[in-house]
């Protein structure tokens, strides 16, 4: 028997293929190593792709950019940067680039998970299934 029930704590919002970048990079390195694009995001998590996987369980750092993303009464762009932990990993043996999920474990900046809230609720979106 299969069950259909939803066990997210956030909704999930597709995003435009391509419109939404990120960059990721281990803990132990100071620099976004892996750059690439979300599919869906939620509050509280992100599916994404790179051009190599990571390993689920793997802690890593990401740079999540939305679509003009400007500080209210600014012009300067922002970026929502988060700490979270993969939690899911495509079939790596397949060519292009590999699909992944990770679950935010922190926002890293005072600010940013309000500012991922406002892009996110702003109506812009369709929830995903």
């Amino acid at each position: 028997m299969q069950s259909n029930i939803d066990r997210r704590l956030h909704t999930r919002y597709s995003l435009p293929a391509m419109y939404w970048a990120v960059k990721v990079r281990p803990l132990d390195s100071d620099e976004f190593l892996w750059e690439g694009h979300a599919y869906d995001i939620s509050v509280g998590g992100v599916r994404f792709e790179l051009d190599r996987g990571i390993e689920p369980g793997t802690p890593v750092a990401m740079q999540i950019e939305p679509p003009h993303a400007a500080v209210a009464g600014t012009t300067e762009r922002r970026a929502v940067f988060v700490f979270a932990n993969v939690v899911w990993l495509e079939d790596e043996d397949e060519p292009g680039p590999v699909r992944m999920a990770a679950v935010f474990s922190r926002f890293a900046r005072t600010g940013d998970e309000e500012l991922l809230k406002t892009k996110l609720f702003n109506g812009w979106f369709a929830q995903a299934a």
